[in-house]
């Protein structure tokens, strides 16, 4: 038993060990100390890399094409391998679709963050243009010129810019992207710049300011609730602690988790558990962060 137990902690260092080189990547080393003797001659290198950091390479690219999702699946193997049961694989394979989902979230919501920015960025290049002595017209398509403010609606907007058409109504359509709420707020500085003759760089110019004290708004609430969010995180890592801890002792406690009545009961209700914790801190914290 004792043999089993020291042959189980082995594995799952060996494992964790793996998990942090592929995470980490095996050439940051090599690229600090390149880093640090560039131009010095102490580190020059003009030919192949080595072997271990093509593997590196190749690694990395495989994992941005599958996704962090399938690391779920890579542990229940290795646990399913360790345990001598099938339990964890499925409960592995069983985790990929919703850190797939917490993925794409993630990523929607950087999405949108960088459409608000460039939307601010947009308003800010156009009151300059039109502070330059431009028409709005042609200040929008000078302002928009480098910047993905617009987004998939820059075609038509421009278009109205251009050839004097409904650009308000343009710019409400485009605002229907996620993060582009702030091109409502330009429609209207427009329209009542066009229909009553006031200053658009005025009204732009404040447009900006709002948006800008919104997103610093948001940015100081999220970094707030970061030491919420990552004391969840650490608690939901206590099992996996509290596993190993009884593994390094010598009790075995995949053994009596997966091979017995009882601890398939308690893995059953601790893992309904551990999630309805997960979703009820998670659903607090972006409560938070709506209001």
């Amino acid at each position: 038993m004792a043999g089993v137990s020291e042959m189980s902690v082995g594995a799952a260092a060996a494992c964790a060990g793996a998990v942090v080189w592929l995470v980490g990547g095996p050439h940051v080393g090599a690229r600090r100390a390149r880093l640090l003797f560039a131009g010095s001659g102490g580190v020059a290198g003009t030919g192949p890399p080595p072997l271990w950091e093509q593997l590196g390479g190749e690694v990395g690219r495989l994992r941005g094409r599958l996704g962090g999702e399938w690391w779920s699946a890579a542990a229940g193997v290795v646990l399913a391998v360790l345990g001598t049961s099938v339990v964890p694989l499925v409960m592995g394979l069983a985790g990929v679709p919703l850190l797939r989902r917490v993925r794409l979230t993630r990523r929607a919501r950087q999405a949108q963050e960088r459409r608000g920015d460039e939307v601010i960025a947009l308003c800010g290049a156009l009151a300059g243009e039109v502070r330059a002595g431009r028409q709005p017209g042609q200040a929008l398509l000078r302002a928009a010129r480098d910047g993905d403010g617009l987004g998939d609606a820059q075609p038509a907007v421009l278009a109205a810019a251009r050839f004097g058409g409904d650009v308000p109504d343009a710019l409400a359509v485009a605002a229907r992207q996620p993060g582009a709420d702030g091109l409502l707020g330009l429609a209207a500085c427009w329209r009542v710049a066009v229909d009553r003759g006031a200053g658009l760089a005025a009204g732009v110019d404040r447009l900006e300011a709002a948006l800008r004290a919104e997103r610093d708004q948001r940015a100081d609430l999220r970094a707030q609730l970061a030491g919420a969010r990552a004391t969840a995180v650490m608690l939901a890592g206590l099992p996996v602690l509290g596993l190993l801890l009884g593994t390094a002792l010598g009790s075995d406690p995949l053994h009596v988790l997966l091979h017995t009545g009882p601890g398939l009961g308690c893995l059953v209700v601790g893992g309904v558990l551990e999630g309805l914790g997960m979703w009820w801190a998670m659903r607090i914290v972006r409560g938070a962060e709506a209001m």
